[in-house]
């Protein structure tokens, strides 16, 4: 058995822990903030939407960069296996809607006690405000950490799990991917996912704060679908955010880029009224004006809208305010209509990584083999989490690639070790 050496105790490290002390290893974890877990412990709003209890075709469609990489590390430690595998450790867990998975108790917190119980069950030595300056080699084989306070630490094997460059108020400040290309690794360009976008329209401001709801939101480059999904979006004072304008960006980002002046014109369509068809629209919308028909424009929708959405769906219509709602046309209420199922917005940029989930690209999957996750460079040398090239939507996907690869490296270092 060797000693093998984690850095990063978010997520992935503390799996690859979990998984290489059970085979009776010497593991020893360094991570440099104050506790472990930072990032896992406000993810899904501090409640931590932990995996996703789906299918495996769906579990591979969910994710958007390299998923065939992943092959091998879903089927060895699937979302099945690690619900499971929470529920063992004593952590009571729940599904709600979209198969996401959360603990019982709604707590974060949780998730991670678990965790560091079974970690010290296992014998792993945890090193708080440790922060590793470089990861080093003896030829093209692992030898030793060298720490900022100028230490060293020498080991059989090593994790490198210290995430992206998401939320870097958690310790997510790039460090993996300095010490990945020093040692001969590639590391793709990196940009924020799941993150919110900015729109260029006047009215998204005015919207701050309304959250929609049973809403479809499609992302459009000339007529060309890019992006589609159903669900829950949110103003805010530069544009829009929540669950499925941040699954978006992970499709479209790219494409946007985080460079003012240099991004693709998309368009944001969102059906207000995704249920019902254009015809059955306009048959609610007449059924609504005959039982008003006395009443201003104004004062007549109110069973269409949120309060805080009327003045600009009123402004976007065109139609006057104060016109009697019995003296609008056909043509006027089919715009209208027209309007509520295809509200636009032009995409012109995506907000930056301080209010990113996760982080696009990383280490490049073709320097790291997909079976055991060790460098194909560095012998006993292993990666694992958000520090690769490796990224999903929402739901839980991303951490359930956490959960995974960090099992399948810290489990891989008995096999594979010296």
């Amino acid at each position: 058995m060797g000693k093998v050496l984690i850095v990063g105790g978010g997520a992935a490290g503390m799996m690859a822990a979990i998984a290489a002390a059970g085979n009776g290893h010497e593991v020893h974890v360094y991570e440099k903030n104050e506790k472990l877990g930072k990032k896992l412990f406000i993810t899904g709003k501090g409640r931590c939407n932990l995996t996703n209890a789906c299918d495996m075709d769906t579990l591979f469609s969910s994710v958007v960069s390299n998923p065939k990489f992943l092959y091998s590390a879903f089927c060895g430690f699937t979302n099945e296996q690690t619900m499971a595998y929470f529920e063992s450790l004593g952590l009571r867990i729940k599904v709600e809607r979209g198969n996401r998975v959360f603990p019982a108790s709604d707590h974060s917190s949780d998730v991670i006690r678990v965790l560091e119980r079974e970690m010290e069950r296992l014998g792993v030595q945890i090193h708080l405000h440790s922060e590793v300056k470089a990861v080093l080699k003896e030829e093209h084989t692992f030898s030793s950490l060298l720490f900022e306070n100028g230490k060293k630490a020498g080991g059989d094997a090593c994790v490198i799990a210290t995430g992206g460059l998401s939320y870097p108020s958690t310790g997510s400040t790039g460090d993996g991917y300095r010490f990945a290309e020093k040692l001969g690794h590639r590391v793709t360009e990196t940009s924020p996912s799941l993150v919110p976008m900015e729109v260029r329209e006047w009215y998204a401001k005015e919207l701050q704060g309304l959250s929609l709801r049973n809403v479809t939101a499609a992302v459009y480059q000339g007529k060309k679908k890019l992006y589609e999904e159903f669900g829950e979006m949110l103003f805010t004072h530069y544009g829009v955010s929540g669950p499925i304008i941040l699954s978006a960006s992970s499709v479209v980002g790219k494409k946007l880029g985080t460079k003012k002046g240099q991004e693709t014109e998309l368009v944001l369509k969102v059906d207000l009224k995704p249920a019902l068809t254009m015809e059955q629209l306009d048959q609610r919308i007449l059924r609504d004006f005959e039982e008003q028909k006395n009443k201003q424009f104004k004062n007549a929708l109110d069973k269409l809208f949120p309060a805080k959405l009327k003045p600009v769906m009123i402004e976007l219509s065109g139609i006057s305010p104060e016109k009697k709602v019995n003296e609008i046309s056909r043509e006027e209420r089919h715009r209208f209509a027209a309007l509520m199922k295809d509200f636009r917005m032009t995409l012109t940029g995506l907000r930056g990584f301080q209010e990113a989930i996760i982080t696009r690209g990383g280490v490049s999957v073709k320097d790291v083999d997909p079976g055991t996750m060790e460098s194909r460079h560095v012998k006993n040398l292993y990666f694992a989490g958000e520090v690769l090239d490796l990224d999903a939507v929402t739901g839980g996907f991303n951490l359930q690639i956490a959960w995974s690869t960090g099992y399948a490296a810290g489990n891989s270092i008995y096999t594979h070790g010296r």
